[in-house]
């Protein structure tokens, strides 16, 4: 007697082969058959009528570290068939830090107004802090290279000594022990803009050591693309680490054949053994946080030093002739290209272009965007801003690649209580639905079966997730039933929180997340370790 049988769907197992017309049965949480079951007897058998049944999707690139322990429901992930997500990317991450309550130093989208005890110090209580989270997703985390750099030097504006180098080494260790998946860093943010190749190949032999993935946000991809990737690749070679480039993408000030040479790069030092694979986010804008815009020397002394800078005309015009804007944009002055995308303090202003946004206060752009930082004060990591930096092109270059794998960069949300207000990216709400509605179906740049694994079996096999990622007899049953003529994504930066089309039944661990197009009371996620 099975629990469940999805009876009469095109299956797709996740290996990008082509699917079958067949009923899945599942046991305890598991697959336990894929065939013809009309003669099998189940508690619950459910028709599909030819609806697409995939592996659950697999986000392997999200900032969800400090929004699943207040709304561990994961609505905006869960509603568009994701099943397991990946947190600590870009080197932010909640743990370890060096006392209890620093983690609000790491944690995107931190907010006060959110009651969440951050008790923990270590990596290890931080995931027993999530796993005692009813979680409508299974998670696996990342530590962040910002992380255990502030928990060794804090917030001081240096680069960290040898001994301190081997702290962190030591920190990034206990981490793995305690069931991290991987190493990530986010080298233009804060602490990772100040740190060289020397500083971050120790943490990544660690990674190496651990048989752990390494994920970069590189240090740059506009003007400077070349000098960001070679150094990834440079990094991952140094330290015999296997490399995941994060949302590879180049962006506004990039050369028009960057991504074909990013491409090249990758290519050669693979023939030279190195492990290096690559990521994209399914649509042209970019996104990230307003503080991203000061330079290194204005974030000594974390939120308090930026906010007592920004009460000083004179250091906010030295913070404006920043000479390396993270966004060629700003340097350039397009402001209408730039929109507020997310705020706690301003929300009539999300969707606004920072040319509007000045013009509506009476100042310049730039002052506008320092301003709205000021007025966010300790809510500063929450301010976000998007622009269209990325190019179409570029995605389709990438995705015609057999091992790019497709991302969100977002975070974890839901459209009611504590998390009601805030916005993680334009699509974030419907990535994966953006990808397979637009780019699989519309623009027919991967054939279905493709696409699904490029969300599946593809991230779930870089992470080492074994169990997941694939429909196969004894695996997990993270499972997304869709329609595959109705997936689409709703969103718009003025309405981003808007779920996705197309979705019919998600199960986490064997148990219905979503039912006919419902949200359950179900959250069967749990976290992962390797």
């Amino acid at each position: 007697m099975l629990d469940v049988i999805l009876a009469g769907g095109e299956v797709f197992d996740g290996s990008g082969g082509e699917p079958l017309h067949a009923d899945v049965g599942i046991l305890d949480g598991r697959i336990a058959r894929i065939g013809d079951l009309s003669e099998q007897q189940a508690a619950e058998r459910i028709e599909l009528d030819g609806l697409a049944v995939s592996p659950g999707f697999v986000d392997m690139h999200t900032h969800s570290d400090f929004t699943l322990l207040v709304n561990g429901r994961a609505e905006s992930q869960v509603h568009q068939g994701v099943t397991t997500e990946v947190v600590g990317q870009c080197g932010h991450s909640c743990a370890p830090v060096a006392r209890a309550g620093d983690a609000r130093h790491g944690a995107l989208g931190y907010s006060e107004d959110c009651a969440v005890d951050m008790g923990w110090t270590s990596f290890g209580e931080y995931l027993e802090r999530l796993d005692a989270t009813g979680l409508g997703v299974n998670v696996a985390a990342f530590v962040g290279h910002g992380a255990v750099h502030r928990a060794v030097l804090g917030d001081a504006l240096r680069t960290p000594e040898i001994d301190e180098t081997r702290r962190m080494a030591e920190l990034l260790a206990e981490a793995f022990d305690q069931g991290a998946y991987g190493f990530s860093t986010g080298l233009e943010y804060w602490p990772g803009s100040i740190c060289a190749p020397e500083h971050i190949v120790p943490l990544c032999a660690v990674a190496a050591r651990h048989d752990r993935l390494y994920a970069t946000h590189v240090r740059n991809r506009d003007a400077y693309y070349d000098l960001g990737f070679s150094e990834a690749l440079s990094t991952a070679r140094n330290a015999g680490v296997r490399l995941q480039i994060s949302h590879i993408q180049p962006k506004y000030g990039a050369p028009p054949h960057a991504m074909e040479h990013s491409l090249e790069m990758i290519e050669g030092v693979r023939r030279q053994g190195v492990d290096a694979a690559f990521d994209v986010i399914p649509h042209d804008w970019s996104h990230t946080l307003v503080q991203a815009i000061l330079p290194p020397w204005a974030q000594e002394g974390g939120i308090p030093g930026i906010l007592e800078r920004l009460k000083d005309p004179a250091t906010r015009e030295r913070m404006k002739r920043n000479p390396r804007h993270m966004w060629l944009l700003v340097t350039d002055g397009h402001w209408d290209a730039i929109a507020l995308l997310n705020s706690e303090e301003n929300p009539h202003l999300v969707g606004e272009t920072f040319e509007d946004i000045g013009r509506m206060r009476d100042t310049s752009p730039f002052d506008a965007a320092l301003d709205l930082l000021a007025e966010e004060g300790e809510r500063m990591g929450a301010l976000l801003w998007t622009s269209h930096s990325f190019s179409d092109d570029d995605i389709e270059l990438c995705l015609g690649q057999p091992d790019c794998a497709v991302i969100s960069d977002t975070l974890a949300l839901a459209p009611y209580g504590a998390l009601e207000k805030y916005v993680g990216s334009v699509s974030g709400y419907g990535w994966a639905a953006r990808f397979l509605g637009l780019y699989v179906r519309e623009r027919n740049v991967l054939p279905l079966q493709e696409g699904i694994r490029r969300i599946t079996a593809l991230p779930a096999e870089r992470l080492g997730l074994n169990d997941r990622g694939r429909l196969k007899r004894g695996l997990a049953a993270d499972i997304t039933v869709f329609d595959r003529n109705a997936i689409e994504s709703r969103c718009t930066i003025r309405e981003p929180r808007t779920y996705a089309d197309g979705i019919v039944h998600v199960l986490v661990n064997g148990r219905f997340a979503m039912r006919d197009g419902t949200r359950t009371d179900f959250d069967s996620g749990a976290v992962l370790r390797p």
